[in-house]
């Protein structure tokens, strides 16, 4: 496999990450643009010879900035620079004080846990061990990214290592509120001596990040990884139908899937789904929502949606998926909003509940899980993203690559994306069910439209979120770190 977690004796991981040539991109992106990029990735892996860029956050599976590392280091590697991946060791308390600043992050109240002394101190308590393991990895010139709040406290005693420190944050809020500054007061005292900021939109910086050292890089998908490869209709519909997504089944298919590093996998475990009737019809449309359970994803809104405000007469079916509620390390809050959706979706009306399934992933490979999910993605007649905030949304990108129409709430980074009406439809409030039902039924009822829609959001895609802009914004980054 192309990446793998090796603990550290008190837990610190360093995760293996093969080198990957990014000329694989070539056929995307035209011939002039890749000599263009690659005059850019030689010069800076000239100016950052003998030193590494570490990055460093809190998981190396499940969510977004997991499988973006996953890419971009690998790409990294294979242009000649020393890119490492390090994940950092929390108990649970830790973990749930970090969540609490994620959720407040996002304007959330989240658990309406304390955020005080107490916490800080166990947050010290929990870095200052991390730091002890990781400090003999960093060498004076290193460039370390600290990803997200759970490292944050870190950024001091790697820059007293002599490495230049870059705190990147994949989530915020457009419009800050009480919930938001409580959590920017509790990261600021860690923060406020980084070389340099990095956030997916402009609008998620607090105020005092500088404007010279804050740098704005929205997120990038890879479209070779198995979540994006192309997949024939014959293999989606036996993945679908073995993983227990669609109705079928049997042994399992001889489906291959493509590694990150290259060497060819097979399906060969299921979904564990939460259903009241049988699997989906193979000619059912889907509305999918494939994201970490989480409130601010609102699975449960989307499903409240789809029970109440789309039309049963198209004979749609809604599958929320997301990973196994004990496969993300980081996130203690993923089995209690999964339960929520169990708990609701038992009340929902007898022929609603029969039309909305739940589907916890398999997480044991991570490569074979996102195989799963692309097919589910390709599958599907609509998908959604129903988010209450959002740093950037992934997901919303994925859809577009395999040019999928997407509903979508107009929050955070999701407005980055798509252009209402151009790319996919967007509903203003993120509360209001009956516009989002009645967007689905759009699309559900203009097959035409929702194509045309799929079609322009892949184009954006291709044009404006693979690594390669990544990685020139973050050479960029690194030639002003010099």
């Amino acid at each position: 496999m192309a990446m793998s977690a090796s603990p550290d004796t008190a837990g610190l991981q360093e995760v293996d990450v093969e080198a990957i040539d990014v000329a694989r991109l070539e056929p995307l992106v035209g011939t002039e643009h890749m000599a263009h990029f690659e005059d850019i990735a030689e010069a800076a892996a000239d100016a950052l010879s003998g030193r590494a860029v570490l990055n460093i956050n809190s998981t190396a599976t499940g969510g977004g900035v997991a499988e973006m590392l996953q890419t971009l280091l690998a790409y990294a590697r294979g242009g000649g620079v020393d890119a490492r991946w390090l994940v950092i060791e929390g108990d649970p308390e830790f973990f749930a004080i970090t969540k609490r600043i994620h959720n407040g992050l996002y304007g959330s109240p989240g658990d309406l846990g304390d955020l005080g002394p107490t916490q800080r101190e166990h947050y010290e308590a929990v870095l200052r061990r991390n730091a002890e393991r990781l400090l003999p990895r960093v060498r004076p010139g290193d460039i370390a990214i600290v990803h997200d709040p759970q490292p944050a406290g870190l950024a001091a005693a790697i820059a007293s290592a002599g490495a230049r420190v870059v705190w990147r944050c994949h989530v915020g809020v457009d419009e800050p509120n009480e919930w938001s500054e409580r959590s920017w007061g509790f990261l600021r005292p860690y923060l406020e001596g980084v070389d340099g900021f990095v956030f997916s939109r402009a609008e998620f910086a607090p105020p005092w990040a500088e404007h010279d050292r804050t740098a704005v890089i929205p997120p990038s998908l890879d479209p070779f990884g198995a979540k994006n490869e192309p997949i024939s209709r014959r293999n989606v519909r036996l993945t679908l139908q073995f993983a227990g997504l669609i109705a079928g089944g049997g042994a399992p298919p001889p489906v291959p899937f493509r590694r990150r590093d290259g060497s060819p996998g097979h399906i060969t475990r299921h979904a564990a789904v939460v259903r009241s009737g049988p699997a989906p019809p193979l000619d059912a449309p889907l509305v999918v929502q494939a994201s970490r359970w989480d409130w601010m994803k609102d699975m449960a809104g989307v499903m409240e949606a789809f029970a109440q405000d789309v039309d049963p007469a198209y004979g749609a079916h809604l599958v929320l998926a997301g990973p196994s509620v004990t496969g993300v390390a980081d996130d203690p809050e993923a089995a209690l909003v999964f339960e929520d959706c169990v708990e609701r979706w038992g009340k929902l009306p007898q022929a609603a509940r029969d039309r909305v399934h739940l589907a916890a992933m398999p997480m044991t490979d991570n490569d074979e899980q996102a195989s799963i999910v692309n097919a589910l993605q390709r599958h599907a007649a609509v998908v959604t993203q129903k988010s209450i905030a959002e740093g950037f949304g992934l997901t919303v990108t994925e859809a577009m690559w395999k040019a999928r129409p997407v509903v979508a709430t107009a929050v955070g980074g999701i407005t980055s994306q798509i252009v209402d009406g151009v790319h996919g439809l967007l509903v203003d409030d993120p509360f209001d069910l009956k516009a989002f039902g009645a967007a689905i039924n759009s699309l559900l009822a203009d097959p035409a439209r929702a194509e045309d829609l799929g079609r322009s959001a892949r184009t954006r895609v291709t044009s404006e979120f693979l690594a390669d802009r990544h990685l020139e914004q973050y050479a960029a980054l690194f030639g002003r770190l010099q």
